[in-house]
């Protein structure tokens, strides 16, 4: 029989599966919990890095980019792997710039459920729940 797979990568992709369920565990609620209330709000414009200096706002949207990359990509991992995918997938989407993306998050926090835990986890928190509006 063949082995597709070694000891040394099986064991690695586990442990690396542990260490990405716990990190989800407390970086996510973290993530959610700093979320300005009007986040998802488009009457509310989001301003990032505003008053730096375009080199460090370029620095900035590159590497916000690919860590909202590879936290898609993790969430997506996440929906058959142990983890909070489809939190794990906002949070990488919205870290992401591309056409549509206001849309697509109004569309994944606009589902009951995941607005419903997110304001359950601020609640825990003491912030004030996420408001999801559309642009007028």
């Amino acid at each position: 029989m063949e082995v597709l797979l070694s000891k040394e990568v099986l064991s690695g992709l586990v442990v690396f599966s542990i260490v990405g369920f716990i990190g989800s565990l407390v970086a996510i609620p973290l993530i959610l919990v700093r979320l300005p209330p009007h986040y998802f709000d488009e009457r509310h414009p989001r301003k990032w890095m505003e008053h730096h200096h375009p080199a460090f706002r370029l620095i900035g949207h590159v590497l916000k980019n690919l860590i909202g990359f590879v936290l898609l990509a993790a969430g997506i991992a996440m929906l058959v792997l142990p983890g909070q995918g489809i939190l794990t997938m906002l949070i990488g989407i919205s870290l992401v710039d591309f056409p549509g993306k206001r849309q697509l998050e109004r569309k994944l926090i606009g589902q009951p459920a995941v607005l419903n835990t997110i304001n359950k986890v601020r609640e825990k928190f003491g912030q004030p729940p996420l408001t999801v509006a559309h642009d007028s």
